[in-house]
């Protein structure tokens, strides 16, 4: 709502001779709707993840061979941790990720802490928004 709210002020400032502050509103209000998309984004996959966990973990049972690959993330381990309270085996899944040495304040992924820039890389955005097994292609 703020961005749109913000590209709304930016054309009124604009049709109102103003063009200057209806390019910075326009501008700000633009950026504000890629953060908004990359968060629903960010939340499609995270509710995707939990499906999948939570189907494992139902199939197969706890095991930490499943949680290893989330436990870089602070979303990742969200998701399976909602998934685990689901499935009976939460306390077993918080033990797990707290004998990693992850606390409730590691929030940003373990990637980006080593590179700030890794943000911006194919590799990160193809797994934070496109989670699970990838698919091979035959010859």
């Amino acid at each position: 709502m703020l961005a749109l709210g913000l590209k709304g002020a930016g054309v009124a400032h604009w049709s109102a001779g103003n063009a200057a502050a209806g390019v910075a509103l326009g501008w700000w209000g633009g950026c504000w709707l890629v953060v908004a998309f990359f968060a629903l984004a960010d939340g499609v996959s995270r509710h995707r993840e939990y499906r999948r966990i939570k189907g494992m973990l139902l199939r197969y049972g706890f095991s930490e061979r499943i949680l290893r690959p989330l436990a870089r993330s602070r979303c990742q381990r969200d998701a399976a941790l909602h998934a685990a309270r689901e499935t009976g085996h939460l306390d077993r899944a918080r033990a797990y990720f707290h004998g990693l040495g992850y606390r409730w304040y590691h929030i940003l992924p373990d990637l980006v802490v080593r590179n700030p820039l890794a943000f911006a890389s194919p590799t990160f955005l193809r797994t934070s928004f496109l989670p699970g097994r990838k698919r091979r292609v035959r010859p």
